[in-house]
């Protein structure tokens, strides 16, 4: 054991204890961040930055069950607890109050879907609500609802919250999981938003009931517009669970693909998730996009034709977006590309990680 009065911290628990007295005071550490904030435009580092330097030292000054509110440029507010990448890098914003909360262009995307609906919203992995809050808002006079499916109890809980602090009526939250069946018990395996689903054990007090998307709709007698799905691997048995939304509604789907959890190695166009929306008619692309929070400003959303999507890298996820109609991609703010990387990331060769407009 180290001795007290001695200044090596061969496991650096000493620094972090002392960080996380540090931000115990919340205007110090409303201070520190703002310090961290300006750093960032002064290390000069072959790497990322938030990542290597800055966010750690961000972690440190917190714990799990620290509470923030946000206000975003359009007047929504978020209240959300200080867990995860999704969370630091929100309060991290380059702007006081930014347009959104997590993934620039995905946020832009949905909303852009959602701009002309006039059908229900489904969310599977809605957490506290950084993207379902915002297309409620775009919904709400138009009196249609966003369906958000959220098992964590305490993100489930949030994001009730937030539809209350924003005066949402339109949100209905499920603290069910999504699957290709329903009342299958499962439970969550990981922290927070990392965690994926997997089979409880009889008598789990953590386990959840699912449902799937098909009996959802049908029981509530629904017509779904838009399907978004993030839930760590769960995607394609949710989507199994959708055949007849799919075939009946024709909603456009934003889902998450990940190299833990689907093989892409023989293209991406080609694994069994792909081939089962392509073969129920729908296009499929890749969106380019930052896996945090970053101004993209009004840069086009560029789509990468799932079968020209530049993939080598380490594990690596990203959104993708499913439709019907590809015409409607015609439009002055989106951009089709081709041989490039979903992963947006700005310490990477720029043909393959940076927008064609360059970084913002």
């Amino acid at each position: 054991m180290t001795p007290a009065n001695d200044p090596r911290d061969h496991d650096g628990q000493r620094l972090r204890q002392a960080m996380h007295r540090l931000g115990r005071d919340p205007a110090l550490r409303h201070e520190l961040l703002a310090l961290l904030r300006r750093a960032e435009d002064r290390i000069d580092l072959p790497g990322a930055v938030r990542d290597e330097v800055t966010g750690p030292i961000a972690d440190a000054l917190h714990d799990e069950h620290d509470r923030y509110e946000k206000t975003l440029a359009d007047g929504t507010r978020f209240r959300f607890l200080f867990r995860t990448k999704i969370a630091r890098d929100f309060l991290m914003s380059e702007h006081e109050h930014p347009s959104h909360v997590w993934e620039p262009q995905t946020t832009r995307l949905l909303l852009k879907l959602t701009q002309p609906l006039d059908a229900d919203v489904l969310v599977g992995g809605a957490y506290f609500g950084d993207q379902a809050i915002l297309l409620a808002r775009q919904l709400q006079a138009r009196r249609r609802r966003v369906h958000c499916f959220e098992p964590n109890p305490e993100q489930a809980t949030m994001l009730a919250e937030n539809a209350q602090l924003n005066a949402l009526d339109n949100v209905v939250v499920q603290r069910a999981g999504l699957w290709s069946r329903s009342d299958v018990r499962l439970k969550l395996d990981g922290f927070d938003s990392f965690a994926n689903a997997v089979d409880a054990a009889p008598g789990d007090h953590e386990a959840f009931q699912t449902v799937s998307i098909d009996d959802y709709r049908a029981g509530h007698g629904l017509r779904l517009g838009l399907i978004q799905l993030d839930i760590e691997g769960a995607e394609f048995q949710a989507l199994l669970g959708a055949r007849a939304t799919l075939a009946q509604d024709r909603p456009d789907i934003v889902f998450e693909v990940h190299r833990h959890y689907v093989d892409w190695s023989g293209g991406l166009h080609r694994t069994e998730l792909c081939r089962y929306l392509q073969d129920l008619g729908y296009a499929l692309y890749a969106l380019r996009d930052f896996n945090s929070h970053r101004e993209m400003g009004q840069r086009p959303i560029e789509l990468v034709p799932a079968d020209k999507v530049y993939l080598d890298g380490p594990p690596h996820g990203f959104n993708m977006l499913a439709l019907r109609e590809p015409e409607r991609l015609h439009a002055a703010d989106v951009r089709i590309v081709e041989h490039v990387s979903p992963k947006l990331l700005a310490h990477k060769d720029p043909a393959l990680h940076h927008p064609l407009d360059g970084l913002p």
